[in-house]
């Protein structure tokens, strides 16, 4: 019952607005039609459970997995940038960095898009850094309604098409991978600036 009343209007809508920006459903879209213009399909439930149920786990138990495995927050997000900054790459120029090599090729649900589109190293950061601001009832509903946002975007992957035509589809790919690219530089600089500063105070 108290894990309830800690409930806030306040919180949970910035925890949404903040997971929001971060998971990025509209910026995704052009890569989601990129994929199944390839062919490759797309399960939007799959996609929504496995990807929400990572950062579900990942809230609870993030720090645990990460000091198991003796790597901090800051290091995995640097990786994570990284990963996200070639994916810009594949946009940006037209390229295929990422080869296929699974047994279900054609299955683009699980590798690319929920990790590390849905959830990738900027999620997992955040969650961890709103766990120490909010109250966690309120993160979780957020969490919550980021996926329903993101099932009812991925269900409207046909309309959209539609709507933007070849020649909307081509510019939001360029737009958003550029933004993506900004994205993972923010990431990895601001994350390895922490990392350098933490090195330093410790060899001073």
């Amino acid at each position: 019952m108290e894990f309830f009343s800690a409930f806030n209007t306040v919180e949970f809508l910035s925890a949404f607005i903040v997971l929001f920006a971060v998971i990025d459903p509209i910026g995704i879209m052009p890569i989601v039609l990129s994929i199944r213009d390839k062919g490759k399909i797309i399960n939007p439930t799959k996609a929504v459970f496995f990807a929400f149920g990572l950062m579900f786990l990942f809230f609870f138990l993030g720090d645990w997995i990460l000091n198991l495995f003796g790597v901090d927050i800051n290091s995995f997000a640097v990786a994570g940038s990284i990963v996200i900054f070639l994916m810009a790459l594949e946009m940006v120029l037209d390229i295929e960095i990422f080869k296929d090599s699974s047994i279900a090729a054609n299955d683009a649900t699980i590798v690319p898009l929920v990790f590390p589109l849905l959830a990738g190293a900027g999620s997992f950061t955040t969650l961890l850094s709103l766990k120490a601001e909010y109250a966690s009832i309120n993160i979780l509903f957020a969490l919550l309604l980021n996926a329903v946002v993101v099932f009812i975007m991925l269900s409207a992957t046909a309309f959209l098409q539609r709507l933007l035509g070849k020649g909307g589809i081509y510019f939001t790919r360029k737009f958003f991978g550029i933004i993506l690219l900004a994205i993972s530089v923010k990431l990895f600089t601001s994350n390895l600036s922490y990392l350098i500063n933490q090195i330093s105070a410790t060899a001073g």
